[in-house]
């Protein structure tokens, strides 16, 4: 299982959720810096099991709680898209 960490209070606004998860996630130069790119960059790592782990995830429900929602429902749509072309779903998020 490939593991991944984001720190919840570092994703502050939009810019600063694309950047962190560009870096952490290695996501390619051409990452569009969208919640579309983002899916896709997500989609292709999770060949294998992944688990995203969220780290200070009450912080980022309580300050920032629309990017806590990207997160957790453009991470299903990963695993529903999966489903859909005959894959196993591959993402884990969890939050603290």
């Amino acid at each position: 299982m490939t593991t991944f960490k984001i720190d919840g209070k570092k994703l502050t606004d939009w810019n600063s959720f694309h950047s962190e998860f560009k870096s952490e996630l290695n996501f390619p130069d051409y990452y569009g810096e969208n919640m579309d790119a983002w899916i896709d960059c997500v989609d292709k790592l999770t060949e294998k099991l992944t688990l995203l782990q969220i780290e200070n995830g009450k912080f980022l429900k309580e300050n920032k709680p629309e990017l806590l929602n990207a997160i957790l429902e453009c991470g299903a749509f990963v695993n529903y898209r999966k489903i859909e072309q005959g894959e196993k779903p591959n993402l884990i998020i969890a939050v603290d």
